[in-house]
């Protein structure tokens, strides 16, 4: 029998992260694939629509005006899925049966005023400019006595539920600590009571010796597909040094993640020449009033392409009933990413 090969033969992978174990089936990637195409059109975009709630100088559905803003604007979610004016309640009935209030503040974060950019075509300054506002939000809704968690990310594209195509973020700021950070915070907690040192930042300086999985670097932040990468051209911003929150960012820091977000992001739209959906996020410090040097920012993409502009990775079945799943290895997704062009796609079409 031949050697094993992590490239052609089914393994799983552990998630230190989240305690976790993902199955990877590389010859999966072979089979013929005959499923559901999602459509690649996308339609003329302008500067400026008249119809968006989300340019500048338009109303929005409950009659507010946005002001005629020139690089990022914030503002309440008009139909947010956390409200603050709730009353506290609770029922617990035996072992079975439990439930709470949740209050919360929800907010919108524009991150342009032109209609028809996103991340990866806005120029460093400006994705600056966002990373800014992110860590002027967290610190306000951190600063609240009954916010425990921040949560930051942007859902972009329709495939990914993103109702408007104005380039924006949403923040959901809560009381409880959620699911997916509530893992990481018992995991980093643990290996700092162990070792004295961040879990992430460590997985990034072992990361960078194996060099096998990173995308590009900075002086301060790493792109790179995680071992343990669910989805197909999955990736992750990480420190090289520790920063447990945007809190204790400096503006140099802030520019690097703008960097490293927009040459991942840059390097997602070159894969199949098209507006690349993902759902990414910010992971940080929870904001409970207490010091966290367990924790270290860290931003995650969840893109659902994998073969093609119109070919989407699917979680049912297997993925629903027993445990992640993925046919390509993070290693030949690698490979994908870094081979593409350092400029966007629509740059050098222009330049033709």
């Amino acid at each position: 029998m031949s050697d094993f090969n992590f490239e052609d033969h089914s393994h799983r992978r552990y998630n230190p992260f989240t305690g976790e174990w993902l199955q990877v089936s590389p010859h999966r990637g072979k089979r013929p694939w005959q499923g559901q195409e999602e459509s690649t059109a996308e339609d003329e975009k302008v500067e400026y629509d008249p119809k968006c709630y989300l340019c500048p100088g338009n109303t929005r559905v409950n009659g507010d005006e946005n002001p005629k803003y020139e690089g990022t604007y914030s503002f309440q979610n008009d139909f947010g899925a956390l409200t603050q004016d709730i009353p506290e309640g609770e029922m617990v009935e035996g072992e079975f049966f439990r439930a709470k209030s949740e209050k919360g503040i929800c907010r919108v974060i524009c991150f342009s005023p032109r209609h028809d950019l996103t991340i990866p075509e806005l120029d460093v300054e400006a994705v600056t400019k966002v990373v800014e506002l992110w860590k002027k939000e967290y610190l306000d809704l951190g600063a609240k006595s009954f916010i425990n968690y921040v949560q930051i990310f942007e859902n972009k594209g329709s495939v990914m539920g993103c109702s408007n195509p104005h380039p924006h973020g949403q923040i959901w700021a809560q009381e409880s600590v959620p699911v997916e950070p509530s893992k990481k915070q018992e995991n980093f907690s643990a290996y700092f009571e162990k070792y004295g040192r961040s879990m992430v930042v460590d997985y990034v300086k072992e990361e960078l010796k194996k060099d096998e999985r990173i995308l590009f670097e900075n002086d301060y932040f790493v792109g790179l597909v995680p071992f343990w990468a669910v989805w197909p051209f999955e990736a992750m911003i990480a420190p090289k040094v520790h920063i447990a929150s945007l809190a204790e960012m400096d503006q140099v820091q802030m520019e690097a993640l703008a960097d490293a977000y927009k040459k991942l992001t840059i390097m997602y739209d070159n894969i199949f020449k098209v507006s690349f959906p993902y759902s990414a996020g910010l992971h940080q410090a929870i904001t409970d009033g207490k010091e966290h040097p367990e924790w270290d920012l860290h931003m995650v993409f969840y893109p659902p392409l994998l073969r093609s502009a119109t070919v989407k990775k699917f979680m049912v079945g297997y993925e629903m009933l027993a445990n992640p799943q993925r046919d390509i290895t993070a290693e030949s997704a690698v490979k994908i990413l870094k081979s593409q062009p350092k400029e966007h796609y629509k740059e050098s079409v222009a330049a033709k």
